[in-house]
């Protein structure tokens, strides 16, 4: 029987495109690309591979009702943030417990929450001077970033690296962890 995943993003969709493709030697799963921006790129990034894909406002975001009719019709089992910045609503997580997944670019609990995405939680993380970064593969819950933990992968930071070169190294760990996860916790949860 297949499995359906909604992926939502908001931005350019390189982890989104990068799940689709690990995927695709895999009939049983199908995805759908959800969106709260009209001109995301992922969407372009969609359609180039033949998925299906939707744009709701961000407004359809904070009661979720209308997401959560559009995810019941598609028969979606399983949600995937990547790069996705707004809030899930609490009626997502309440039909969908332990079945929303989100990575983030720092090892959690440092540099999660509110407004910590992207270049802000890798700039946050030189400016503190670490020695290390990476990526944290967590549910999602109520709290931004406060999810059950399910997988952490780690990269050595240098001295000299700018936010940037931890961005780089931080992408490579999401390019390669991210998709396996996912299909770990498909198969523990969708059985």
């Amino acid at each position: 029987m297949k499995k359906n995943i909604a992926i939502f993003a908001s931005g350019s969709g390189s982890n989104a495109e990068n799940i689709v493709k690990y995927f695709s030697k895999t009939p049983e799963f199908s995805f759908i690309i959800v969106s709260n921006k009209k001109d995301a790129y992922v969407l372009a990034r969609a359609e180039n591979l033949g998925v299906k894909s939707c744009f709701f406002l961000k407004e359809d975001f904070v009661s979720g009702e209308k997401i959560l009719d559009f995810l019941l019709t598609n028969h979606v089992d399983f949600i995937v943030l990547a790069g996705f910045l707004l809030k899930i609503p609490a009626i997502l997580i309440e039909n969908y417990p332990n079945k929303i997944v989100n990575i983030h670019p720092a090892l959690l609990p440092k540099y999660g929450g509110r407004g910590m995405y992207g270049d802000n939680v890798h700039r946050a993380v030189k400016a503190a001077g670490e020695a290390e970064s990476g990526i944290t593969i967590h549910y999602v819950n109520q709290n931004y970033d406060g999810g059950d933990i399910i997988f952490q992968a780690r990269c050595a930071i240098a001295p000299t690296d700018t936010p940037e070169k931890i961005a780089e190294k931080v992408h490579r760990l999401e390019y390669e962890y991210f998709p396996k996860i996912i299909e770990k916790s498909l198969k523990n949860k969708i059985e």
